[in-house]
């Protein structure tokens, strides 16, 4: 079971370094290039855009290579791509970004449903360790990219490559998954709720007319569209107040740090508390007050509102991740609402880094667009609360005939 947890952490450690690496060498970028900063802006944004799109192409994927395989290979995959980052060109820069956001996209789907069919009841508590391998990945190659350039001499581009050894080292370690036999999924009970009886769970289109389905999807999107948005434009509003620009970065890269201890211990919050839909309530009012605190004059109490929205974006994270767990019945019903949550919750977010970019610029300031932040938390609450019930997708089951739980994520 250890080595299970240690590959299945590795891979989940990959899953952000190539997207949070880019932005603190990204006017190295421009001047390397000729790129304009809307350009190169791109850069930021295609991935999630990416995470979106390919998240669909997944279940036939998995269909015809299996999840095992198919996991090692996007590890290859991205491996490549963070590879091409080494070829003078801008063409390669933006086929390096396309690359190694599809190789995420099938890595985000598949994870969840990983979780579901290899750690049975520790599934919750392996999809906080997830969450926190996320953050730990991002914090490492956001704090690490432009130092690293320093130390070594090398410029950005190979510095940019370097980051493909992790993705090495997590396809060496989950290679050997490769040649096992996987498990046959279990047939989906004939009746309207199961809508299929194959082996390879319910349809996708199934999903759509599925209240607990959107709910996990619009909670998934915009907890995500707030963390992205925030991770482009956070060092810029710190700036924009007077904050020297290497304090700025660091202060992004300081609240991976709370968000790591908040993703570990989310699930142990959720399963103890006696409403579940309190934890999400507290994850989300945290997630305002650290926007909120951004308005006015951020820097003084920089370090308070960095860990309050580290804090929550922890924890909404974790609890989206938990929700495509909890309320799938199989591993094969996770993974098909992965696909959902995470393919149109991506599409969602891609709007964050854009959006928050262009009421800046209409508005001359920050005070409008994390207002519209703000706002955007009350539907996310909604959303989080009605995921956070109990119940499974595709429930025909009337509430009373449902097992009571306060597992809830």
């Amino acid at each position: 079971m250890l080595g299970e947890a240690v590959a299945f952490l590795l891979v989940a450690l990959n899953l952000r370094v190539a997207v949070a690496a880019v932005p603190p060498v990204l006017s190295d970028i421009e001047h390397g290039t000729g790129l304009s900063s809307s350009v190169a802006g791109l850069l930021t944004t295609i991935p999630i855009l990416c995470f979106g799109v390919f998240a669909f192409a997944a279940p036939r994927l998995t269909r015809h290579l299996g999840v095992n395989r198919l996991l090692w290979l996007s590890m290859l995959l991205l491996a490549g791509g963070i590879a091409l980052y080494l070829q003078p060109s801008v063409a390669a820069l933006f086929t390096a970004t396309l690359v190694t956001g599809a190789a995420i996209a099938i890595g985000n789907v598949l994870m969840p449903k990983v979780a579901k069919r290899d750690f049975g009841s520790r599934a919750g508590t392996m999809t906080g360790l997830y969450s926190m391998s996320l953050f730990v990945g991002a914090a490492l190659s956001a704090g690490l990219t432009v130092p690293l350039e320093s130390v070594t001499g090398l410029g950005w581009r190979d510095v940019l490559a370097l980051w493909a050894v992790p993705a090495i080292l997590a396809a060496a370690v989950w290679g050997p998954r490769v040649a096992r036999r996987e498990p046959l999924p279990a047939a989906a009970a004939s009746g309207p709720g199961s809508l299929t009886g194959s082996l390879t769970g319910p349809r996708l289109r199934a999903l759509w007319r599925d209240p607990v389905a959107w709910a996990v999807t619009v909670f998934m999107g915009l907890q995500s569209l707030g963390y992205y948005a925030m991770l482009a434009w956070l060092p810029t509003i710190f700036t924009d107040h007077h904050m020297a620009a290497g304090q700025a970065g660091w202060m992004l890269s300081y609240s991976s740090f709370p968000g790591m201890l908040s993703a570990l211990t989310t699930p142990l919050l959720v399963r103890r508390a006696r409403h579940a839909q309190l934890t999400v309530i507290a994850a989300v009012v945290l997630c305002a007050v650290g926007y909120l605190g951004m308005i006015t004059d951020p820097v003084p109490l920089a370090y308070l509102w960095m860990t309050v929205l580290g804090i929550g974006q922890g924890a909404t994270i974790t609890l989206a991740l938990g929700f495509i767990v909890a309320r799938s019945p199989d591993p094969e019903h996770a993974g098909q609402l992965s696909t959902m949550a995470q393919g149109v919750g991506y599409l969602i977010a891609c709007v964050g880094p854009f959006g928050l970019g262009l009421l800046r610029s209409v508005t001359g300031g920050w005070t409008v667009p994390i207002l519209v932040l703000t706002v955007l938390l009350l539907i996310e609450l909604i959303a989080g609360l009605l995921a956070s019930r109990h119940r499974h997708i595709l429930d025909t089951k009337p509430a009373s005939a449902r097992p009571s739980s306060k597992d809830g994520a």
